[in-house]
C-alpha cells in the first residue's frame, strides 16, 4: 500500500477489521486512578466495562504524545509508505488531531513524505467508517489528494444518532452540567444525542428505551437518502437493538463498531447509535 491510512483509538474499528485493511491504529489512554491501560491494546471494550461497573474511581482518558505519532508515521515510512492519511476525533472533543498535526510536521520536515492529517469532526465509527472506505481505495492505489478529498467529504456528509442508557457518564467527564444529569435520573429518560460541528449535542429525552431506539430510526430516516450505515454499541446486546431498529429502514450492509474504552468513559455502558452517510 503507497499510502497509509492512520486513526486513533477512538475510531472504534475492529481490531481483526483494521488489519485485514491496512489501517494503523494509534490508542489513547484510559486510567482507573494509578492504572494506565492503552484503548484497545491492553483493554478491550468487554473488559473496560467490567472494570467500570466494579471500579470506585471514574476513569480518565489522555490524549496520544505527538512522539507517539511520530514514531508511527516514522516507522511506515520506513515500511515503504509514500504518503500518510491520518483521520482523528473531532478536535473540539479531543486533542488527538492536534497532536497528530505536531508529529506529521516533525516527520515531514526531514523525510519529505506528505502527511495530510484530518479533523473529522466527529468520533467512533462516525470517522471509523470513512476510514475503513478510503482505505479500500487506497489499496486500489488511489493516491493521496483523492484520499484526503473523499474522507473529508465523507466526514462532512457523515451524522451519528445516539442513544445513552444514563447522562452521568458525560456528567463526570464534564461534557454536561450536574443539574441536567441530575434531572435526566430522576425522570428516568434515555437522552437522544447526536454530533455536530465536532461536538456532542443533545437532541431529545425519551422516557423508555424502546421509545428511544424507534426515535432515533425515525431521525435517521428524516436524513434522506443514504449511501452507508453503520452502528456503534457498547456490547453485543446494545447492537442487536439498534440492528433490528436499522433494518426497519435500510437493507444494505450494516458495519458493526464497538465502543471503546475512550469513548465509553464518556458513553457509559448501554450507549449506542448509528452511523449515517447520506448521499452526495
Amino acid at each position: 500500500m503507497a499510502v497509509q491510512i492512520v486513526v486513533d483509538s477512538t475510531a472504534d474499528i475492529p481490531r481483526d477489521r483494521a488489519r485485514d485493511l491496512g489501517i494503523e491504529v494509534v490508542p489513547l489512554t484510559v486510567m482507573f486512578g494509578d492504572q494506565s491501560f492503552q484503548d484497545g491494546v491492553d483493554l478491550d471494550g468487554p473488559a473496560f466495562y467490567q472494570k467500570l461497573s466494579n471500579s470506585p474511581v471514574m476513569p480518565t482518558t489522555s490524549t496520544p504524545p505527538p512522539a507517539l505519532f511520530e514514531e508511527t508515521f516514522r516507522r511506515l515510512i520506513g515500511n515503504g509508505a509514500t504518503g500518510i492519511l491520518s483521520m482523528h476525533i473531532s478536535g473540539k472533543l479531543s486533542g488527538t488531531f492536534s497532536a497528530a498535526r505536531q508529529g506529521a510536521e516533525a516527520v515531514t520536515a526531514d523525510t519529505h513524505v506528505p502527511i495530510e492529517v484530518v479533523d473529522s469532526d466527529t468520533v467512533s465509527g462516525g470517522f471509523g467508517l470513512p476510514a475503513e472506505m478510503v482505505a479500500r481505495e487506497a489499496r486500489n492505489g488511489a493516491d493521496l489528494a483523492a484520499l484526503k478529498a473523499h474522507a473529508e467529504n465523507l466526514c462532512a456528509r457523515v451524522h451519528v444518532i445516539a442513544v445513552l442508557d444514563t447522562l452521568e457518564f458525560l456528567q463526570r467527564g464534564g461534557r454536561i452540567g450536574r443539574a441536567r444529569a441530575m434531572v435526566g435520573t430522576l425522570l428516568s429518560v434515555k437522552p437522544l444525542i447526536e454530533v455536530r460541528a465536532g461536538q456532542v449535542l443533545p437532541l431529545e429525552n425519551v422516557r423508555t428505551r424502546s421509545k428511544a431506539l424507534e426515535r432515533m430510526g425515525q431521525i435517521v430516516t428524516a436524513l434522506g437518502e443514504l449511501e452507508s450505515l453503520a452502528l456503534v454499541a457498547s456490547d453485543s446486546g446494545v447492537a442487536d437493538q439498534i440492528t433490528a431498529v436499522a433494518e426497519t429502514f435500510w437493507h444494505g450492509p450494516i458495519e458493526r463498531f464497538a465502543l471503546g474504552p475512550v469513548v465509553g468513559t464518556h458513553a457509559g455502558p448501554g450507549a449506542g447509535g448509528i452511523v449515517a452517510i447520506t448521499r452526495a
